[in-house]
């Protein structure tokens, strides 16, 4: 699958407000990110290697201790097992991360990244 048309890749819902996209290959991962006015990609951690792009919008992006506003053009690089967040703000946003090795989450259709219970660990067995 060397051309991706994201309106035809089946959306994932990790959390209300935010959609991702993720086609994959056999050692990388894209992912198109939506997330709506306001919604959150809560604190959470993983071991991959993950970068990005803001293509649209504001968002607040705390990466370990560091928090900034980015705008489009924007680029971030966020290291193995570093907790990080992301905020919609003023607006929707549309991201492109990357991802590597490809999130087995993802290409499994399910995150056991992203806490949903509210707990903050980033690894959903604490």
């Amino acid at each position: 699958m060397p051309f991706i048309d994201p309106a035809n890749v089946d959306p994932i819902t990790p959390v209300p407000g935010v959609r991702l996209r993720t086609p994959h290959g056999e050692n990388l991962m894209l992912s198109y990110v939506e997330i709506d006015e306001g919604a959150k990609v809560p604190l959470h951690h993983h071991p991959h290697e993950q970068g990005g792009l803001l293509v649209s919008g504001r968002m607040q992006l705390t990466i370990g201790d560091e928090t900034r506003i980015v705008e489009p053009g924007s680029m971030y690089l966020i290291p193995p097992n570093v907790p990080h967040e992301a905020v919609a703000v003023d607006g929707p946003v549309v991201a492109l991360d990357v991802f590597s090795p490809i999130r087995e989450d993802y290409a499994s259709t399910s995150n056991r990244y992203i806490p949903t219970n509210g707990n903050e660990s980033g690894t959903a067995d604490g």
